[in-house]
């Protein structure tokens, strides 16, 4: 589920004649599954590659043409006009280089080159054609001229071409396109010029090659967080433990496996961090010597393994941290919830603590959902905030509330 912000959004979609236009109903099928409208604009060339009417069936509405812009039958609606004020963002992909010229220039001889130059919603357009072509100073140009307009021109992906050619010209991934989109349509950008450094998921802590000491934790809240900061605004980081999630878009991410490894990470992170929120569930203890043959079977070391203490990072941090910066914790408890987090905001020095009962079926590591209580350190004075719903919807409250504290 997403946040209130992203709900019920209106996407106009401009498809031109690059043979990418054969993923559009894979994109137009992202955007529906979160809840939006799509009305779709085709170049007469993406007509001939993409079917207008498997489009309007996926849409369940007219897909429309360039030859509706002046049509007997539709010209009088003035489509052009009519779409671009409907719309909340106007998405172009696959963009040809001759659709990238003609949004550069105010070409309006089209349908979709009217409503490019009427639309005052956020344009996004995705490149996508023969890797020289992208690379002509001509094609530069235009993408420059857009950007120098507010429009985002979004740079390709590199690999292998249609065209036969190997290099920078492929549409990107239909998660990468929604991802971008939800970008541009999150109007809080209250984290810009902010860096905010995010911990995510479980951490393996091996006692020889074949078994490790581990939880649940699937990871999914600090992706979230994530994607939500950067989503408005921040340059953000992840230091992900062991996850089965799909990294999210403009995010950079740190790969790691053991609570060591996250701690080293998040040190060599921190001087230029602004906030640091340690959603990670990092494992307490290791084994104290790891095997590097695996274990057998009914042999003594197996059955006494003994254990050592990790590194306690989020106190690490919170003992390092300048003032200007903004530690974020959680607290995830079985019981006592609230004292074990108000024990954790102040022994840590935290900013704030993230409380949340890891026993509850709505909160739990693998659960979609969460709900949480947030505590604030007694020099902000903020009374406890209680946030629930989706994960991405506990992420955006809990950005709000770092929001409200923020330098």
């Amino acid at each position: 589920m997403l946040p209130q912000w992203a709900r019920d959004k209106k996407i106009l979609l401009g498809i031109s004649g690059g043979i990418a236009a054969y993923k559009t109903p894979e994109l137009v099928r992202a955007w529906m599954k979160c809840g939006c409208e799509v009305e779709i604009i085709l170049t007469d060339s993406a007509a001939r590659l993409v079917s207008p009417l498997a489009l309007s069936t996926l849409i369940k509405r007219r897909a429309w043409r360039d030859s509706d812009l002046m049509s007997d039958e539709l010209g009088w609606t003035i489509p052009h006009i009519a779409l671009s004020e409907w719309a909340d963002v106007l998405v172009v992909a696959p963009c040809t280089a001759n659709v990238l010229r003609m949004a550069a220039q105010g070409d309006s001889g089209t349908l979709l080159g009217a409503a490019m130059l009427a639309c005052e919603a956020p344009q996004i357009f995705f490149p996508a054609m023969n890797s020289r072509m992208w690379a002509n100073p001509a094609t530069k140009a235009n993408a420059l001229t857009l950007e120098e307009r507010g429009r985002r021109v979004i740079d390709p992906d590199s690999g292998p071409l249609a065209c036969g050619y190997e290099g920078k010209g492929r549409l990107p991934s239909t998660e990468a396109i929604v991802d971008e989109t939800w970008f541009s349509l999150c109007g809080a950008k209250d984290f810009a010029g902010k860096k905010i450094l995010v911990t995510a998921g479980p951490t393996h802590e091996y006692i020889d090659p074949a078994r490790y000491i581990s939880n649940p934790s699937s990871g999914r809240m600090g992706y979230a967080i994530a994607a939500e900061a950067r989503y408005r605004g921040a340059d953000t980081v992840l230091v992900s433990g062991p996850v089965s999630l799909r990294a999210p878009g403009g995010v950079r991410v740190i790969n790691v496996t053991s609570a060591s490894e996250m701690r080293d990470a998040c040190l060599a992170e921190l001087h230029d961090c602004d906030v640091i929120i340690k959603a990670a569930a990092v494992g307490d203890y290791r084994a104290k010597n790891y095997s590097a043959q695996k274990i057998k079977r009914g042999e003594r070391a197996f059955a006494a393994i003994e254990l050592e203490q990790n590194a306690d990072i989020a106190r690490d941090i919170g003992e390092r941290k300048k003032r200007r910066q903004i530690l974020a914790g959680f607290a995830a408890e079985t019981e006592n919830i609230r004292e074990n987090a108000l024990s954790k905001l102040e022994g840590k020095h935290l900013d704030l603590v993230i409380a949340n009962d890891v026993s509850a079926k709505d909160s739990g590591f693998v659960s979609e959902t969460n709900s949480v209580e947030i505590f604030f350190s007694r020099k902000y004075a903020m009374p406890p905030i209680s946030v629930s719903g989706s994960k991405w919807e506990t992420a955006s409250g809990i950005l709000d509330a770092i929001a409200a504290i923020l330098p």
